[in-house]
């Protein structure tokens, strides 16, 4: 006769079995490195995520750590090898990642405070400059940030290619990349160079309104500069807003973890979720690989300009 203690020790049973299993993957991963790209400098990258790779370690229970990147090579390098296998990608090195074979799936992507899943790669140039379109900046200083910035230097050049300008460096006095898309801008405030390529949601969600928040940008008598202190002279059309993907070698238990950490994130701790985009942000929206595939058709066009000039 079945009885209803063999019912419960059954059901314990099956639970305890169904835990141990879903634990399976972090005896073979104690721990997860998180890296990101150098959008800010290393200390603005450290204060901004910190708490979130803390709440990601409780949420995960194995300890995160987190990775600041040198360049956006060193991320897609490090999930080629393994060594990273959580990642903050812009939309670009997360399709350069995929176009080079390296094993990696988006799971989710930024949701903006409007409810919209993108963003703009911008032109500017300071306000006291006399300049007012792209086209008067010929045999000036071009900023871009990395080779594999989507706003930094994918989407403008494809934007200049829309303008009949299929060659930068020609058209331009000197084209320089700065590193980060602070850098970025840090050079045009400084008059290293005379326009700049920068990432832009909104007016208060930006790169340029971070640094400006934080008093990061200068004038020439050491006074800080405001918004009003800068022009944009062109906007690129959307962008879909860059992947957070995981090492597709991961356990199926793993990323299912990993992606509900994320997704929890604004209401489980909602501080260390805010602080990532100065609260700008209302949470993660679902994402699949496959969302980028424009993405790739955008690097491959940009390659094939680049091939055709070193030809």
């Amino acid at each position: 006769m079945i009885t209803r203690r063999l019912i419960l020790a059954g059901t314990a049973a099956l639970a305890f079995t169904t835990s141990a299993s879903a634990d399976d993957w972090k005896a073979k991963y104690p721990e997860l490195t998180f890296a990101v790209v150098p959008a800010e400098n290393a200390s603005g990258v450290t204060e901004r995520w910190t708490p979130f790779v803390e709440y990601l370690s409780k949420q995960l229970g194995v300890k995160v750590t987190l990775r600041i990147a040198n360049d956006y090579a060193a991320v897609i390098e490090g999930q080629r090898a393994g060594n990273i296998h959580i990642a903050s990608y812009g939309s670009a090195s997360f399709a350069r990642a995929r176009l080079t074979g390296v094993k990696t799936d988006a799971f989710a992507n930024d949701i903006n405070s409007d409810g919209s899943t993108g963003y703009y790669s911008m032109f500017f140039v300071k306000a006291s400059s006399p300049y007012k379109t792209v086209e008067e900046l010929k045999g000036k200083n071009l900023g871009l940030v990395d080779p594999n910035s989507t706003s930094g230097n994918n989407v403008p050049r494809f934007e200049l290619n829309k303008m009949g300008i299929t060659d930068a460096e020609s058209y331009f006095g000197k084209v320089v990349f700065t590193g980060s898309h602070e850098n970025a801008l840090l050079a045009l405030s400084q008059g290293t160079v005379d326009v700049a390529a920068n990432q832009w949601t909104s007016d208060d969600d930006s790169t340029l309104a971070q640094m400006l928040t934080k008093g990061m940008l200068k004038n020439a008598d050491g006074s800080a500069m405001k918004k009003d202190d800068f022009r944009i002279i062109h906007k690129s059309a959307p962008i879909i807003n860059g992947p957070y993907a995981y090492n597709s070698d991961l356990p199926e238990d793993a990323k299912a973890a990993i992606a509900k950490a994320f997704f929890d994130a604004p209401t489980k701790d909602k501080a260390a979720f805010d602080r990532l985009s100065d609260g700008q942000k209302k949470g993660f929206h679902p994402a699949t690989t496959k969302d980028w595939d424009g993405t790739i058709e955008l690097i491959k066009f940009v390659d094939a300009l680049r091939k055709k000039k070193a030809s």
